[in-house]
C-alpha cells in the first residue's frame, strides 16, 4: 500500500524557516528600495500572487468535478480531499491575501485610491474573493463527505473566475474610465 508520510517536525520547521527567510529578504528589499523600485517590487509581487491565486481558482472546480466521480470513502475520494484542502490552504488563500496586501498598497500609495477604474477593479476583486470563499466552503463540505453540486454546476462555476479575471485585466490595462 502506498502510504504518504506526514512531514516530520524538523522538515516542517525547515520549510517554515525557508519561507520566513524569503519573506524577510523581500521585506528588506522593499524597505531598502527607493520609491520607484519599491513600486516595481510590489507590482511584481502582486502579479505573482494574482497568477498563483488564479491558477488555484481555475483548478479547484475541476478537482470538485473529478471528486464527484468517485464514491465517498474511496481512496480516490480521500486523495481529492487532501488535494482540495492543500490547494486552498497552501496556495489559494495565501495568494489571495498577498494579492490584497500588495494591491491595496498600490491603490493607496500609487493611485491615492482614486479612479473609477480602480473602484470597479476592487469591486471585481471583492466578487472574486467571494467566489474564493464559496470554494473554501465547498472544500470543507467535500471534506465532510457531502456531495454538493453537479459536474455541470461546477463547470459553470469554473467560468466565474475566468470572467472576473477578464474584467479585472481590462480595467487595469485599459483604464476605461477615470
Amino acid at each position: 500500500m502506498n502510504e504518504r508520510r506526514k512531514p516530520t517536525g524538523g522538515k516542517v520547521a525547515l520549510r517554515a524557516g525557508i519561507a520566513l527567510a524569503i519573506f524577510l529578504a523581500i521585506g528588506l528589499a522593499l524597505f531598502a528600495a527607493d520609491e520607484q523600485n519599491r513600486y516595481l517590487w510590489v507590482k511584481a509581487l502582486h502579479v505573482i500572487a494574482v497568477i498563483s491565486w488564479m491558477a488555484g481558482m481555475l483548478y479547484m472546480p475541476r478537482l470538485f468535478i473529478y471528486h464527484l466521480d468517485h464514491e465517498i470513502g474511496s481512496a480516490a475520494s480521500e486523495t481529492f480531499k487532501v488535494m482540495e484542502r492543500r490547494l486552498m490552504s497552501i496556495i489559494m488563500t495565501p495568494a489571495m491575501v498577498l494579492t490584497w496586501i500588495f494591491g491595496l498598497w498600490m491603490a493607496i500609495e500609487v493611485y491615492g485610491f482614486h479612479g473609477g477604474w480602480l473602484h470597479a477593479k476592487l469591486l471585481a476583486v471583492l466578487v472574486l474573493s467571494a467566489v474564493h470563499g464559496y470554494f473554501a466552503k465547498a472544500v470543507r463540505r467535500f471534506g465532510a463527505d457531502e456531495r454538493i453540486g453537479t459536474a455541470r454546476s461546477w463547470r459553470i462555476m469554473n467560468e466565474a473566475p475566468t470572467l472576473l479575471m477578464i474584467v479585472i485585466v481590462i480595467l487595469v490595462i485599459v483604464k476605461p474610465f477615470a
